[in-house]
């Protein structure tokens, strides 16, 4: 297929890319700059420079393959006006096509759950709250195929924004790392590999449709995870800290989310689209993989 890809440069949507071009798509990458239009072209997808706010140039872009795959993020408070953007370019490139756009979205916008499913009911905190109206745009269109993929904490390859938090936790006068709150809090994950296949399914399959919610089922607890990270960066331990703490160390607001108590099996995505993680973990990846790797 020939596929309009946003993020390529980034840590999931480089790895989309490496999924698909494997796979055999034609990939037209959204960057932009000339330093992103070199870096991906060396992949073999064929860069497309453009401001994604410019919705004539995105929709003219979009207008010329056959689907979209949304992962770029700023990651500030830009964020929703950037997701509405490039959502509006692709309703009016694809009407009527049936083409498929999917859009990468979060499990911090289900609240406290151990068991999410994509039944579940939404429940942000005010970091996320901007991401549902936005997602339900993209599942009520009916003229293109809207799926968005609710992804799990993103890990692998020495890489990801949440796994370096936990690396580069704060120590206490033993060296010990200081865990966010108390640790007792359980984070859903994905490798970014597998999330990457899950893409390329949802790409190539026109029954997969609607939301999906990813994640491995490891299900490991915040202290879990910070003592592997203590292994991957030489540290002797970790302690817990507390809800305080960690609202001192990245704010209010995000300090809500990385206490959030989640978990997901992502039956939905095994079930219909015969989803299996094959990766190691986040907590075996911290204490013998890549990770360690890197700091060593």
């Amino acid at each position: 297929m020939k596929v309009a890809l946003t993020g390529t440069t980034g840590f999931i949507g480089s790895h989309v890319l490496t999924e698909l071009r494997a796979r055999g798509h034609d990939v037209i990458a959204l960057v932009r700059n000339d330093a992103d239009a070199d870096t991906v072209a060396a992949t073999g997808a064929r860069p497309a420079v453009v401001d994604l706010y410019d919705r004539p140039a995105v929709v003219g872009l979009l207008s010329d393959t056959e689907g979209a795959i949304h992962t770029a993020s700023p990651g500030d408070a830009t964020s929703a006006n950037l997701d509405s953007a490039v959502v509006d370019a692709a309703i009016h490139a694809f009407a009527g096509t049936g083409n498929p756009y999917i859009q990468i979205s979060g499990l911090w916008i289900y609240g406290n759950n151990l068991s999410v499913s994509e039944e579940s009911p939404l429940d942000p905190p005010a970091f996320v709250a901007w991401k549902e109206p936005i997602e339900r745009r993209v599942l009520s269109e009916r003229e293109m195929r809207g799926v968005v993929i609710v992804s799990s904490t993103a890990y692998g390859d020495g890489g990801g924004g949440l796994p370096g938090i936990l690396l580069g936790s704060p120590r206490d006068d033993k060296g010990n790392l200081v865990m966010l709150g108390t640790g007792q809090q359980h984070w859903s994950d994905v490798h970014v590999a597998d999330l990457a296949d899950f893409f390329a399914r949802v790409l190539e399959d026109d029954s997969a449709c609607g939301r999906f919610v990813l994640g491995n089922g490891a299900r490991a607890t915040v202290a879990q995870l910070t003592e592997a990270a203590a292994v991957a960066v030489g540290a002797p331990g970790a302690v817990p800290g507390s809800d305080d703490e960690a609202r001192a160390r990245v704010g209010d607001a995000f300090a809500e989310v990385l206490l959030l108590d989640q978990g997901t099996v992502a039956a939905k995505a095994r079930a219909e689209l015969g989803w299996q993680p094959t990766h190691p973990s986040l907590v075996e990846e911290f204490r013998n993989g890549s990770y360690r790797a890197s700091t060593t």
